[in-house]
């Protein structure tokens, strides 16, 4: 006697991506991706910057504008990476600690990528 699938009745399932579930009483969770929103382009251009900048930063000599700022590039870093955004305030911020910090970020290129980055998400 043939089974039910050999006489093509049962089930087939091919490649699946994400969840299911087949019959009475079944459950499904479905936790791919959870805690890591997506990130826009721009989002991520900034927080790449902001972590060379951050880099850059442990070889400068401190003061309380690095210090300052390395603090607001922290919290940049953590924001975008919960919630996917660096929000209106968390860029003022980061701006305002920027322009405090002059002296050294203007010295170097990673500074003024962050700068241009954040220029162009309170831009847009």
């Amino acid at each position: 006697m043939a089974t039910a699938d050999e006489r093509g009745d049962g089930i087939h399932i091919g490649t699946v991506r994400g969840a299911f579930a087949i019959g009475n009483h079944n459950t499904v969770t479905h936790n791919e991706g959870v805690g890591a929103p997506a990130v826009d382009p721009a989002h991520e251009e900034l927080l790449r910057a902001v972590r060379e900048l951050r880099d850059d930063l442990a070889r400068a000599v401190p003061s309380p504008e690095i210090d300052a700022l390395s603090a607001e590039l922290t919290d940049t870093e953590t924001e975008i990476e919960e919630s996917g955004a660096a929000g209106p305030g968390r860029l003022a911020r980061l701006r305002t600690a920027l322009t405090d910090a002059g002296a050294v970020v203007g010295l170097l290129a990673s500074g003024t990528a962050v700068g241009q980055a954040v220029a162009s998400l309170v831009a847009g």
